[in-house]
């Protein structure tokens, strides 16, 4: 996987001030001492100390850590670690100057040996013999030191530093990845319920016509006006995002009129939408998906059935309610299915 831009800029800025730092902290020195020159071998001894870490941080960062960040590929990264780490200890050791003292060193003339006196011989006065010094015995330097280390420690706490970075960006794009997952599947959800409420209401409609025609001819005419606003409202206002809240109850308001045509008083129909709407948007065709399966699966033409619909808004939300019976023949139906 790619890095983002803002994690390499990160990178390079931490790196960049890495850099700076010997050069400015010379030049202060020199700025308050005018004696100590402005040496560029210093700053270059310390740009070598810091290239060794550079080289080793982009091996971390391009090729291991997108093995435990990416791949998830535990053994391999630890294993490759242990061996890199094993690898910059030998560098390290080897490559520090040896602590040694010459052999040969004598101490200054006025240095005596507390350990052999001076001999003496009676009545006869020598001078001072120049004293014999012994050589000390060398204990050899020490394999590891403190900066070798200091060092490894300094190295382990970059690889650390560089898997959080990376692991932040990570779960940082993922959480967009998934952001965006919802709201593609929300999308999608919304289309399909758009694409399975045109057919159960044009169904729906068409049968309640086809009963007034014969009952009420002037009704079915009043009624084919109701159909055609309300099929406007789906086809062009159906496909946006979002519709003014009094449109999509007046939709509901609409639909549930037709509705009634087809019912008998054993079917008792209650719908409370409120009179004061405030001005916001909903997804359209959102809430008659609740009120078409109320009616599908709620009616009993045998027996007495009812349908309860209430919206109210509250505190800039919108609380729906949909209760309906369960009809005898929805009941078999279930059975049946299972």
């Amino acid at each position: 996987m790619k890095q983002s831009l803002q994690e390499n800029l990160i990178y390079l800025a931490v790196w960049g001030l890495l850099f700076l730092a010997p050069i400015l902290s010379l030049y202060v020195r020199v700025m308050n001492d005018a004696y100590i020159p402005f040496d560029w071998e210093e700053v270059l001894l310390v740009w070598r100390k810091l290239a060794v870490f550079l080289l080793l941080f982009l091996v971390h960062n391009f090729l291991l850590a997108p093995l435990l960040i990416y791949r998830n590929k535990r053994i391999a990264y630890f294993s490759i670690i242990v061996v890199v780490i094993a690898a910059f200890t030998v560098y390290q050791c080897s490559s520090r100057p040896e602590l040694t003292k010459p052999m040969g060193h004598r101490p200054p003339p006025n240095m005596e040996m507390a350990d052999h006196p001076r001999p003496h011989q009676s009545g006869l006065t020598k001078p001072d013999a120049p004293p014999v010094h012994l050589p000390r015995h060398m204990t050899p330097p020490p394999i590891i030191g403190e900066h070798d280390i200091l060092a490894i420690v300094i190295l382990i706490l970059m690889f650390g530093a560089n898997l959080g970075i990376k692991g932040w960006f990570r779960s940082r794009d993922d959480r967009k990845r998934l952001a965006e997952l919802e709201r593609e599947n929300l999308e999608q959800q919304l289309e399909y319920l758009h694409y399975q409420i045109n057919p159960h209401f044009f169904m729906n409609t068409l049968n309640n016509i086809h009963a007034l025609v014969d009952i009420d001819p002037a009704k079915a005419q009043e009624t084919i006006v109701e159909l055609s606003k309300m099929m406007r409202y789906v086809l062009y206002e159906g496909n946006k995002q979002g519709v003014p809240l009094s449109q999509e109850f007046d939709f509901i308001q609409h639909y549930v009129s037709l509705m009634q045509l087809r019912y008998t008083n054993k079917v008792r129909i209650t719908l409370d939408l409120p009179t004061d709407v405030p001005n916001k948007q909903i997804p359209p065709l959102l809430l008659i998906t609740f009120i078409e399966n109320a009616f599908k699966h709620g009616i009993s033409y045998q027996h007495e059935s009812f349908i309860e619909m209430k919206a109210e808004v509250k505190n800039s939300k919108l609380q729906f309610f949909c209760r309906n019976s369960k009809g005898q023949e929805s009941r078999v139906e279930s059975q049946e299915s299972r």
